[in-house]
Protein backbone atom coordinates (compact mmCIF):
# COMPACT_ATOMS: atom_id res chain seq x y z
CA UNK A 1 0.00 0.00 0.00
CA UNK A 2 1.47 3.42 -0.94
CA UNK A 3 2.27 5.56 2.13
CA UNK A 4 1.98 9.36 1.92
CA UNK A 5 1.70 12.11 4.54
CA UNK A 6 1.63 15.80 3.63
CA UNK A 7 -0.46 17.77 6.17
CA UNK A 8 -1.25 21.45 5.61
CA UNK A 9 1.66 22.91 7.56
CA UNK A 10 4.09 21.13 5.23
CA UNK A 11 2.68 23.01 2.27
CA UNK A 12 3.27 26.21 4.24
CA UNK A 13 6.85 25.07 4.85
CA UNK A 14 7.34 24.57 1.12
CA UNK A 15 6.26 28.16 0.49
CA UNK A 16 8.45 29.42 3.34
CA UNK A 17 11.49 27.74 1.79
CA UNK A 18 10.71 29.31 -1.59
CA UNK A 19 10.44 32.72 0.07
CA UNK A 20 13.67 32.20 2.00
CA UNK A 21 15.47 31.19 -1.19
CA UNK A 22 14.38 34.45 -2.82
CA UNK A 23 15.61 36.41 0.21
CA UNK A 24 19.04 34.80 -0.13
CA UNK A 25 20.69 31.69 1.26
CA UNK A 26 24.29 30.51 1.11
CA UNK A 27 24.17 26.88 2.28
CA UNK A 28 21.43 24.27 2.68
CA UNK A 29 21.81 21.76 5.49
CA UNK A 30 19.68 18.68 4.94
CA UNK A 31 19.47 16.49 7.99
CA UNK A 32 19.09 12.87 6.95
CA UNK A 33 18.36 9.76 8.99
CA UNK A 34 21.55 7.68 8.80
CA UNK A 35 19.42 4.52 8.95
CA UNK A 36 17.66 5.48 5.69
CA UNK A 37 19.80 8.17 4.01
CA UNK A 38 18.19 7.84 0.59
CA UNK A 39 14.58 7.63 1.67
CA UNK A 40 14.99 10.57 4.06
CA UNK A 41 16.43 12.82 1.32
CA UNK A 42 13.62 15.09 0.17
CA UNK A 43 13.30 15.43 -3.65
CA UNK A 44 11.03 18.44 -3.17
CA UNK A 45 13.77 20.19 -1.19
CA UNK A 46 16.31 19.38 -3.92
CA UNK A 47 14.06 21.06 -6.48
CA UNK A 48 13.46 24.12 -4.28
CA UNK A 49 17.14 24.67 -3.45
CA UNK A 50 18.82 23.64 -6.71
CA UNK A 51 22.18 25.33 -7.26
CA UNK A 52 22.96 26.04 -3.58
CA UNK A 53 25.88 24.34 -1.79
CA UNK A 54 24.53 21.48 0.28
CA UNK A 55 25.65 19.84 3.51
CA UNK A 56 24.16 16.39 4.04
CA UNK A 57 24.19 15.51 7.73
CA UNK A 58 23.63 11.81 8.43
CA UNK A 59 22.08 12.10 11.86
CA UNK A 60 21.50 9.24 14.31
CA UNK A 61 24.65 7.61 12.98
CA UNK A 62 25.04 5.88 16.34
CA UNK A 63 21.92 3.84 15.44
CA UNK A 64 23.07 2.99 11.90
CA UNK A 65 25.35 0.30 10.45
CA UNK A 66 28.83 1.94 10.30
CA UNK A 67 29.87 0.18 7.08
CA UNK A 68 26.73 1.26 5.23
CA UNK A 69 27.04 4.79 6.63
CA UNK A 70 30.53 4.96 5.11
CA UNK A 71 29.10 3.96 1.73
CA UNK A 72 26.47 6.69 1.95
CA UNK A 73 29.06 9.30 2.90
CA UNK A 74 31.09 8.35 -0.18
CA UNK A 75 27.94 8.56 -2.30
CA UNK A 76 27.00 12.07 -1.18
CA UNK A 77 30.55 13.42 -1.07
CA UNK A 78 30.96 12.44 -4.73
CA UNK A 79 28.17 14.86 -5.71
CA UNK A 80 29.09 18.40 -6.85
CA UNK A 81 28.87 21.28 -4.33
CA UNK A 82 28.00 18.78 -1.63
CA UNK A 83 29.59 17.63 1.59
CA UNK A 84 28.40 14.90 3.90
CA UNK A 85 29.22 14.24 7.54
CA UNK A 86 27.91 11.74 10.12
CA UNK A 87 26.45 13.01 13.35
CA UNK A 88 24.74 12.21 16.61
CA UNK A 89 22.57 15.27 17.29
CA UNK A 90 23.04 15.10 21.05
CA UNK A 91 26.86 15.06 20.88
CA UNK A 92 28.11 18.65 21.00
CA UNK A 93 31.64 18.20 19.62
CA UNK A 94 30.71 16.61 16.25
CA UNK A 95 27.72 18.93 15.98
CA UNK A 96 30.07 21.91 15.89
CA UNK A 97 31.69 20.33 12.83
CA UNK A 98 28.72 21.33 10.71
CA UNK A 99 29.44 25.04 11.34
CA UNK A 100 32.96 24.50 10.03
CA UNK A 101 31.64 22.57 7.02
CA UNK A 102 29.15 25.35 6.18
CA UNK A 103 31.91 27.97 6.28
CA UNK A 104 33.99 25.85 3.92
CA UNK A 105 31.07 25.55 1.49
CA UNK A 106 30.62 29.36 1.41
CA UNK A 107 34.12 30.76 2.02
CA UNK A 108 33.22 34.32 0.98
CA UNK A 109 30.68 34.75 3.76
CA UNK A 110 30.58 34.61 7.52
CA UNK A 111 31.25 38.05 8.99
CA UNK A 112 28.95 40.83 10.20
CA UNK A 113 29.00 42.53 6.79
CA UNK A 114 28.34 39.33 4.83
CA UNK A 115 26.69 36.94 7.27
CA UNK A 116 26.51 33.28 6.40
CA UNK A 117 22.84 32.45 5.85
CA UNK A 118 22.09 28.76 6.34
CA UNK A 119 18.78 26.93 6.01
CA UNK A 120 18.41 23.66 7.91
CA UNK A 121 15.77 21.23 6.68
CA UNK A 122 14.83 17.62 7.17
CA UNK A 123 12.02 15.14 7.33
CA UNK A 124 9.89 15.07 10.49
CA UNK A 125 11.36 13.48 13.61
CA UNK A 126 14.91 13.32 12.20
CA UNK A 127 16.42 15.10 15.22
CA UNK A 128 16.67 18.63 13.86
CA UNK A 129 15.41 20.36 17.01
CA UNK A 130 17.76 18.31 19.19
CA UNK A 131 20.69 19.27 16.97
CA UNK A 132 19.84 22.98 17.14
CA UNK A 133 19.49 22.85 20.91
CA UNK A 134 22.90 21.15 21.08
CA UNK A 135 24.48 23.83 18.90
CA UNK A 136 22.94 26.70 20.82
CA UNK A 137 23.64 25.14 24.20
CA UNK A 138 20.13 25.64 25.47
CA UNK A 139 16.57 24.67 24.61
CA UNK A 140 15.92 26.83 21.56
CA UNK A 141 13.27 24.57 20.01
CA UNK A 142 10.78 21.96 21.17
CA UNK A 143 11.72 18.31 20.80
CA UNK A 144 9.72 15.10 20.89
CA UNK A 145 9.33 11.57 19.57
CA UNK A 146 6.40 12.45 17.30
CA UNK A 147 6.73 14.01 13.83
CA UNK A 148 5.55 17.58 13.33
CA UNK A 149 6.75 19.23 16.57
CA UNK A 150 8.19 22.35 14.87
CA UNK A 151 5.44 24.29 13.07
CA UNK A 152 6.99 27.67 12.13
CA UNK A 153 10.30 28.96 10.77
CA UNK A 154 12.82 30.22 13.33
CA UNK A 155 15.95 32.37 12.94
CA UNK A 156 18.82 31.45 15.25
CA UNK A 157 22.18 33.23 15.58
CA UNK A 158 24.73 30.48 16.20
CA UNK A 159 27.84 32.67 15.98
CA UNK A 160 28.68 36.20 14.90
CA UNK A 161 27.92 36.31 11.20
CA UNK A 162 26.24 32.89 11.17
CA UNK A 163 22.45 32.85 10.84
CA UNK A 164 20.58 29.55 10.91
CA UNK A 165 17.01 29.40 9.65
CA UNK A 166 15.12 26.40 11.03
CA UNK A 167 12.07 25.06 9.19
CA UNK A 168 9.43 22.53 10.22
CA UNK A 169 9.99 18.96 9.13
CA UNK A 170 8.72 18.38 5.62
CA UNK A 171 7.99 15.38 3.46
CA UNK A 172 6.77 15.58 -0.14
CA UNK A 173 3.26 15.22 -1.59
CA UNK A 174 3.79 11.82 -3.24
CA UNK A 175 6.32 9.23 -2.07
CA UNK A 176 6.88 7.50 -5.39
CA UNK A 177 9.20 4.77 -4.08
CA UNK A 178 7.20 2.19 -2.15
CA UNK A 179 10.18 1.01 -0.09
CA UNK A 180 10.86 4.59 1.00
CA UNK A 181 7.33 4.93 2.32
CA UNK A 182 7.79 1.86 4.49
CA UNK A 183 11.22 2.95 5.72
CA UNK A 184 10.01 6.45 6.59
CA UNK A 185 7.05 5.01 8.48
CA UNK A 186 9.28 2.56 10.35
CA UNK A 187 11.60 5.39 11.40
CA UNK A 188 8.77 7.49 12.84
CA UNK A 189 8.83 10.23 10.19
CA UNK A 190 5.19 9.74 9.18
CA UNK A 191 2.12 10.37 11.30
CA UNK A 192 0.81 7.13 12.76
CA UNK A 193 -2.66 7.57 11.25
CA UNK A 194 -1.21 7.49 7.72
CA UNK A 195 -0.14 3.83 7.71
CA UNK A 196 -0.87 0.39 9.09
CA UNK A 197 1.69 -0.60 11.75
CA UNK A 198 1.42 -4.32 11.00
CA UNK A 199 2.08 -3.81 7.29
CA UNK A 200 5.12 -1.63 8.01
CA UNK A 201 6.39 -4.10 10.60
CA UNK A 202 6.19 -6.95 8.09
CA UNK A 203 8.26 -4.94 5.61
CA UNK A 204 10.79 -4.15 8.35
CA UNK A 205 11.03 -7.84 9.25
CA UNK A 206 11.75 -8.67 5.61
CA UNK A 207 14.73 -6.28 5.63
CA UNK A 208 15.97 -7.58 8.97
CA UNK A 209 15.70 -11.21 7.88
CA UNK A 210 17.75 -10.46 4.80
CA UNK A 211 20.41 -8.24 6.36
CA UNK A 212 20.34 -8.52 10.16
CA UNK A 213 18.79 -11.88 11.10
CA UNK A 214 20.77 -12.08 14.35
CA UNK A 215 19.15 -8.87 15.54
CA UNK A 216 15.76 -10.60 15.47
CA UNK A 217 17.05 -13.78 17.05
CA UNK A 218 18.82 -12.07 19.91
CA UNK A 219 16.22 -9.43 20.71
CA UNK A 220 13.24 -11.79 20.74
CA UNK A 221 14.86 -15.13 21.50
CA UNK A 222 13.80 -16.66 18.20
CA UNK A 223 15.28 -20.03 17.29
CA UNK A 224 14.22 -19.87 13.64
CA UNK A 225 13.02 -17.24 11.19
CA UNK A 226 10.06 -18.34 9.08
CA UNK A 227 7.93 -16.04 6.93
CA UNK A 228 7.41 -12.43 8.04
CA UNK A 229 3.96 -12.93 9.58
CA UNK A 230 5.15 -15.92 11.59
CA UNK A 231 8.04 -13.84 12.93
CA UNK A 232 5.67 -11.01 13.86
CA UNK A 233 3.42 -13.50 15.66
CA UNK A 234 6.45 -14.87 17.53
CA UNK A 235 7.37 -11.34 18.58
CA UNK A 236 3.81 -10.87 19.81
CA UNK A 237 4.03 -14.07 21.87
CA UNK A 238 7.32 -12.92 23.42
CA UNK A 239 5.80 -9.52 24.27
CA UNK A 240 2.51 -10.92 25.61
CA UNK A 241 0.42 -9.40 22.84
CA UNK A 242 -2.27 -12.08 23.04
CA UNK A 243 -6.02 -11.92 23.25
CA UNK A 244 -8.46 -14.40 24.74
CA UNK A 245 -8.15 -17.72 22.98
CA UNK A 246 -4.41 -17.40 22.40
CA UNK A 247 -4.48 -15.37 19.18
CA UNK A 248 -1.76 -12.78 18.74
CA UNK A 249 -2.60 -9.09 18.34
CA UNK A 250 -0.46 -8.31 15.31
CA UNK A 251 -1.03 -4.58 15.80
CA UNK A 252 0.45 -4.72 19.32
CA UNK A 253 3.33 -6.92 18.14
CA UNK A 254 4.03 -4.45 15.34
CA UNK A 255 4.05 -1.51 17.76
CA UNK A 256 6.59 -3.33 19.94
CA UNK A 257 8.89 -4.08 16.99
CA UNK A 258 8.72 -0.55 15.57
CA UNK A 259 9.42 0.99 18.98
CA UNK A 260 12.41 -1.31 19.50
CA UNK A 261 13.77 -0.36 16.08
CA UNK A 262 13.32 3.38 16.61
CA UNK A 263 15.05 3.25 19.98
CA UNK A 264 18.00 1.28 18.62
CA UNK A 265 17.27 -1.78 20.72
CA UNK A 266 17.76 -4.09 17.74
CA UNK A 267 21.32 -2.85 17.21
CA UNK A 268 22.91 -0.63 14.57
CA UNK A 269 20.75 -1.12 11.50
CA UNK A 270 20.55 0.62 8.12
CA UNK A 271 17.60 -0.23 5.90
CA UNK A 272 19.04 0.67 2.48
CA UNK A 273 22.26 1.01 0.51
CA UNK A 274 23.09 3.54 -2.25
CA UNK A 275 22.85 0.81 -4.90
CA UNK A 276 19.44 -0.33 -3.67
CA UNK A 277 18.15 3.23 -3.62
CA UNK A 278 19.38 3.82 -7.15
CA UNK A 279 17.58 0.69 -8.36
CA UNK A 280 14.35 1.69 -6.59
CA UNK A 281 14.46 5.18 -8.10
CA UNK A 282 14.99 3.73 -11.57
CA UNK A 283 12.10 1.29 -11.13
CA UNK A 284 9.82 4.07 -9.83
CA UNK A 285 10.74 6.32 -12.77
CA UNK A 286 10.02 3.54 -15.24
CA UNK A 287 6.67 2.80 -13.58
CA UNK A 288 5.71 6.48 -13.63
CA UNK A 289 6.67 6.68 -17.33
CA UNK A 290 4.53 3.60 -18.03
CA UNK A 291 1.54 5.15 -16.24
CA UNK A 292 2.03 8.45 -18.08
CA UNK A 293 2.12 6.61 -21.43
CA UNK A 294 -1.04 4.71 -20.50
CA UNK A 295 -2.78 7.97 -19.59
CA UNK A 296 -1.79 9.54 -22.90
CA UNK A 297 -2.97 6.45 -24.81
CA UNK A 298 -6.30 6.58 -23.01
CA UNK A 299 -6.65 10.30 -23.82
CA UNK A 300 -5.93 9.58 -27.49
CA UNK A 301 -8.44 6.71 -27.54
CA UNK A 302 -11.06 8.87 -25.86
CA UNK A 303 -10.46 11.65 -28.37
CA UNK A 304 -10.82 9.18 -31.24
CA UNK A 305 -14.10 7.87 -29.77
CA UNK A 306 -15.50 11.38 -29.43
CA UNK A 307 -14.42 12.21 -32.99
CA UNK A 308 -16.07 9.03 -34.26
CA UNK A 309 -19.34 9.85 -32.47
CA UNK A 310 -19.34 13.36 -33.92
CA UNK A 311 -18.73 11.98 -37.43
CA UNK A 312 -21.55 9.46 -37.00
CA UNK A 313 -23.90 12.13 -35.71
CA UNK A 314 -23.05 14.38 -38.67
CA UNK A 315 -23.71 11.51 -41.10
CA UNK A 316 -27.09 10.81 -39.52
CA UNK A 317 -28.07 14.46 -39.88
CA UNK A 318 -27.45 14.37 -43.63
Amino acid sequence: MPINWFPGHMNSTRQAIKDRMQAGLDVIIELLDARLPGSSSNPLLAALTAGRPSLKVLNKQDLADPAVTAAWLDFYNAQPHTRAIPLDAGDKSPARALIKACRELAPGRGDMHKPLRVLICGIPNVGKSTLINTLVGKRATKTGDEPGITKVEQKIVLENGFYLFDTPGMLWPKIGIEQSGYHLAASGAIGRNAFDEAEVALELIAVLQNRYPEALRQRYGLTELADEEAVLEAIGVKRGAKIRGGAVQLHKAAEALLMDYRQGLLGRITLETPDEMSAWRQAAAEEEARKAAAREAEKAADKARRSGRRAASSGDAT
